[in-house]
């Protein structure tokens, strides 16, 4: 019988051997899973479009993400725990890198006790880690929690592309992009300081190669003016001059904003694309966050010859911010009828309502714009949404 100190005695030999860092995952998750003293694990992750649970270290079924336990465990990121057919106890963990939703973590027990959870819950946080740091150079990661051939421009830009769903004490974005597979000049990028959160959002003109050609050298240039420190007027300055460079007969909208973490300040700058919207107390502030676009990025000295305007406003905790690209609000529903900007703004404001987490909410979301299509998308749709949530006093 494994102890409680006998466990710890064989967790702390396994990562204390430098061979177990090459062990694949099943191996590793295998051998995690016996030092802890638990009988089975079984590591799913989300498919690229989050409808499917995709086993990893075991040959078991898919499982749908709407309509199973372990799928209400990935929506939710909470414990949910069951019998399964031969006696055991299941205990479904979501695996997390962060804030970011990998998938969930199947621990079967003989019987479920505080032991076994605080050991399911030590394993489920060491494979995630083990997931983070190796699917960024393993294709089988990708080849597996794929379900359709991914074309070439939506390979190259969604190398480029960050985590979908960020976040820390003060603030949570998150993201959906779709066509999944089919992707050709939508893209975003959000990323943490100490002491800000950055959101973008592009839209490139096309739908090819050269689309995601300009979104990519859009985003490269956004990050690296934004990790050389630049202000927000600057980082922008630094984007149109790398289009007009590098892609000169190429252009992109654009919305790049940056939240103050302490203070709830937002400051943003629009580039010919359109204006976010505000969600607050459960209500769409109409024209918040509407402001005279400027040019849109590498048209600039062509169109205009004053200098980009920068926007401010003052967040109040609990805020969401919604950034779109054109492709969300011109879907069309079975109907025939535009999906618009007030049903894309009532689905986010019932979801905040309800209580729902923001990654959950957006995946929702994007479902029900895919699932109302009588063809495919006209066009990329593109949602990243953010919340100030700063600690309570």
């Amino acid at each position: 019988m494994v102890t409680a100190e006998t466990a710890d005695d064989l967790l702390e030999q396994f990562l204390a051997d430098p061979v177990n860092s090459t062990l694949d995952l099943g191996t590793a998750a295998a051998r995690c899973t016996k030092a802890l003293g638990l009988q089975r694990s079984v590591v799913y992750l989300a498919d690229l479009q989050q409808r499917h649970l995709i086993p990893l270290t075991d040959v078991t079924s898919t499982l749908p993400i709407d309509g199973s336990l372990a799928g209400w465990t990935y929506r939710t990121q909470a414990l949910r725990v069951e019998e399964s057919e031969t006696g055991a106890i299941i205990a479904w963990f979501p695996l997390l890198d962060g804030a970011e939703r990998l998938g969930v973590l199947a621990v079967y027990v003989p019987a479920l006790t505080a032991a076994s959870l605080t050991r399911g819950r030590a394993l489920a946080m060491l494979l995630a880690m083990m997931i983070t740091s190796r699917r960024a150079y393993q294709d089988s990661f990708a080849r597996r929690t794929r379900t359709d051939r991914m074309q070439l421009p939506s390979e190259m830009l969604r190398a480029f592309l960050p985590p979908r769903t960020i976040g820390n004490s003060r603030a949570v974005s998150t993201a959906v992009l779709e066509p999944a597979y089919e992707i050709g000049g939508d893209a975003f990028d959000h990323a943490l300081s100490d002491t800000m959160l950055h959101a973008t959002v592009l839209d490139s003109l096309g739908h090819n190669l050269a689309s995601g050609l300009t979104s990519a050298l859009a985003l490269s240039a956004c990050r690296n003016a934004r990790r050389s420190g630049f202000d927000l007027p600057e980082l922008v300055n630094s984007v149109d001059g790398a289009l007009a460079t590098w892609l000169p007969d190429q252009f992109c909208t654009a919305i790049v904003a940056q939240l103050d973490l302490a203070t709830g300040v937002l400051r943003w700058s629009n580039c010919g694309h359109p204006a976010p919207l505000l969600i607050r107390d459960h209500r769409l502030l109409v024209d918040a966050l509407e402001r005279e676009p400027d040019p849109p990025l590498g048209l600039a000295r062509l169109l205009s010859t004053r200098d980009r305007q920068t926007h401010e406003i003052a967040l109040q905790p609990g805020d969401r911010v919604l950034m779109y690209t054109d492709g969300v609000t011109e879907a069309r529903t079975h109907d025939g009828e535009l999906f618009g900007l007030q049903r894309f703004a009532d689905y986010v404001i019932r979801a905040t309502a309800s209580g729902e987490l923001a990654a959950e909410t957006l995946r929702r979301l994007i479902h029900s714009i895919l699932d109302a299509q009588a063809s495919r998308l006209r066009d990329d749709a593109t949602i990243l949404m953010f919340e100030w949530q700063p600690p309570t006093a």
